[in-house]
């Protein structure tokens, strides 16, 4: 054995021993050699520990050189990805997978983004990717982390949504404004009537026959009331009543248009007779009104068409309204919102004078069963009897609560009416014209016109049905809803089954969809063409309904 010790300060002294004597070259047995040296048994054990000192420290600077460049990688590889690179370097070198590392880091992300409300939208909108592949594009070349990431997806999206609502807001106003057109064949219609009016004398005949004008005041027939500028709309409710009833021989149809109409629709009921019922037409130049009528008159239309033109303006200076809850917020794109026919159904006590009682109808309703015992029905000393919309079960009346066509931020407003109460239906009505001639009705609905111009146009929805509300307030006698099926000119009535269409006594297209127009679903719009005769040689010269 060999021991040869290597001392800080130099060799002091050093020793080869041996259990075995060593040979010389003729093979002979050596002696052993010692060498000594002063103080050596300290040095001894100082000399061990520095021979393993050496291996561990070349060893460790392995390692920490190791260690050096996968921190570095990692760093340079997480700063792809991280939004906290010193958060991914723990978790990598703690063995966290990347997909894992990933997922946590963008659900980290997107919280963030979700609880940092419009802020993030509001940094990242200035330069916002317009698609996903430039939004890869963007933070590859960039070198984004996944918070960015998440900030640019959520401000994305965000704008994509209000882009969406805008459309839908802007496809809704179209759509409205598309109820204001007249299709051509309907104006040919008119125009073609007109010409036959001027050339044929039949075409002008009397309204009703002569045997017939005593009828027009005698309270033992079934007067009907319509109120209208539109020919073949006035025909279908006249057709698909006489149709519906059982007793058509006591119906008398009561017609009022305005001036420019009444010409076409004179020669239209004079060369299509109706079969067994009485009808005339009249102009609103033919009535010989008081002062007094005639000033209330123009007052109210004039003061409607200032509530029309607000509500446009209103609309126009928030270019895009954010939000309409209801379709009725754009009732003033309507044509009936400055219609005075439209309006004119407050003074029929003084239209027909000599009537007491009347069934009103609009002319955009389909009469789909005997209407008889509407004329019998006892009101109970109330002037007008409607129907509620609860198609959906008692009082639920979704769209048509007060709330719907009222401002109930105005004091005046909340403190009259109740915001949950439901409204009755316009368009299919019976009307005791005695018990109304002894109400105030007429002048507390232009009470509260005036009031609502004072108000700055603030209180209700455009519209006839709001102030009239009002009005007939305590006198309405609530009749049974099946009776009218109303808001088929609206989108939502896809929820009414066809089978409650068909069955519906008085179909009413209230909203913008009318039946002769065509933004409305044909299998609604066929309750109402069936009715159109197809035969008559003015309807197939002008193409209506092709």
């Amino acid at each position: 054995m060999m021991k040869f010790y290597i001392s800080a300060t130099g060799i002091k002294k050093l020793t080869i021993s041996s259990s075995v004597a060593v040979t010389s070259g003729r093979g002979g047995v050596g002696l052993p050699v010692i060498m000594k040296g002063k103080g050596l048994p300290s040095v001894t054990r100082r000399i061990s520990y520095r021979t393993l000192l050496l291996p561990a420290v070349l060893v460790l600077g392995l390692l920490l050189t190791l260690l050096f460049f996968r921190i570095t990688f990692i760093m340079l590889e997480s700063a792809a990805f991280c939004s906290s690179p010193i958060g991914c370097l723990g978790w990598r070198i703690f063995g966290g997978s990347d997909s894992t590392l990933i997922r946590e880091e963008l659900m980290r992300a997107l919280l963030e983004a979700t609880n940092d409300g419009d802020n993030g939208k509001e940094r990242s909108s200035t330069s916002l990717p317009s698609s996903f592949n430039d939004l890869v594009k963007d933070m590859t070349s960039n070198g984004q982390d996944i918070k960015a990431f998440a900030f640019k997806t959520k401000a994305m999206i965000m704008k994509m949504e209000q882009m969406v609502e805008s459309a839908r807001q802007s496809e809704s106003i179209f759509w409205h404004l598309a109820s204001h057109g007249v299709p051509k064949g309907i104006h040919c219609l008119s125009l073609k009537l007109a010409e036959e009016y001027a050339e044929n004398a039949a075409a002008r005949s009397r309204l009703p026959s002569p045997q017939y004008v005593s009828h027009l005041i005698d309270p033992s027939f079934h007067h009907v009331v319509l109120l209208t500028d539109n020919v073949l709309a006035a025909s279908v409710v006249v057709s698909s009543t006489i149709k519906s009833s059982s007793i058509p021989e006591r119906l008398v149809f009561h017609i009022v248009t305005d001036k420019k109409t009444y010409t076409a629709m004179h020669a239209w009921f004079a060369v299509n007779s109706v079969n067994s019922a009485v009808l005339e037409v009249r102009g609103l130049h033919q009535y010989d009104w008081s002062h007094e009528v005639n000033i209330g008159i123009k007052e109210m239309i004039e003061i409607h068409r200032l509530i029309c033109s607000h509500k446009l303006d209103s609309m126009k200076r928030e270019n895009i309204p954010n939000k309409y809850e209801h379709e009725k917020d754009l009732q003033h794109l309507r044509p009936s919102c400055t219609s005075l026919l439209n309006h004119l159904r407050i003074y029929i006590p003084e239209l027909f004078p000599d009537l007491n009682k009347i069934v009103f109808l609009d002319d955009d309703t389909v009469v789909q069963h005997d209407l008889s015992s509407l004329w019998e029905l006892d009101l109970n000393g109330k002037v007008v009897g409607a129907a509620f919309d609860s198609s959906c079960g008692d009082d639920c009346c979704p769209g048509r609560k007060y709330k719907d066509y009222f401002n109930f931020t105005s004091p005046i407003i909340s403190s009259k009416l109740d915001y949950d109460r439901c409204g009755w239906l316009y368009g299919m009505n019976v009307f005791d014209l005695q018990a109304w001639r002894k109400t105030n009705i007429t002048a507390t609905y232009h009470h509260w016109l005036k009031l609502n111009l004072n108000s700055g146009f603030e209180l209700w929805n455009p519209g006839a049905l709001p102030p009239s509300l009002i009005a007939f307030e305590g006198h309405v006698h609530r009749i049974d809803p099946s009776w009218h099926i109303a808001g088929l000119g609206y989108r939502s009535i896809i929820d009414v089954t066809q089978s409650v269409l068909e069955d519906g006594p008085v179909v009413h297209f209230s909203g913008p969809a009318k039946p002769w127009l065509e933004i409305g679903p044909p299998e609604i719009r066929s309750l109402w063409s069936r009715h159109v005769n197809m035969s008559n040689e003015f309807i197939r010269k002008c193409g209506i309904m092709e």
